[in-house]
């Protein structure tokens, strides 16, 4: 497969996956902004969310405490806090994504709303962070990269 160098080429790619694969690379892309979110919960809905034998008891568990960690990180209006706050919001989306059935996923599929929210992740990670050189730019073509080297696999 050739690389990815646009978004209509990668959601289309995406939403050709089976629902092993949607999971599969959704975990991947959650995994990749995990680290911008403080809340350790997460952590356990992605071990969950990896695991390919995982019944639909434990991702249900899994989606609730996902959507707890979205409740919890998201800002109050006219709250004072910092973009790079909201990354957490963003990863915890992405989990929930991650961790959602693909029937009762939103438009483009679980993979694709992961990588949609795990980049909103990035980019407000950045906002704060006058002296980060990256651009939110970056994850995208990251997500590229990934996608195509999972699927070369």
């Amino acid at each position: 497969m050739s690389e990815m160098c646009n978004d209509k080429e990668f959601r289309k790619t995406l939403e050709s996956l089976d629902p092993s694969q949607q999971r599969e690379v959704a975990v991947m892309f959650v995994n990749h902004v995990l680290p911008l979110c403080q809340d350790k919960r997460l952590e356990r809905v992605m071990k969950i969310a990896a695991d390919a034998d995982a019944s639909k008891e434990e991702l249900a568990a899994a989606l609730k405490t996902a959507h707890a960690v979205t409740f919890d990180s998201h800002a109050r209006c006219g709250a004072d806090c910092h973009w790079s706050e909201q990354a957490g919001y963003f990863v915890a989306r992405a989990a929930v994504a991650a961790t959602t059935a693909p029937a009762q996923s939103r438009a483009g599929g679980p993979a694709w709303q992961a990588a949609m929210s795990a980049r909103m992740a990035h980019t407000t990670s950045l906002i704060d962070d006058v002296t980060n050189t990256q651009s939110a730019h970056t994850e995208c073509l990251w997500q590229y990269e990934a996608l195509s080297g999972y699927l070369n696999a």
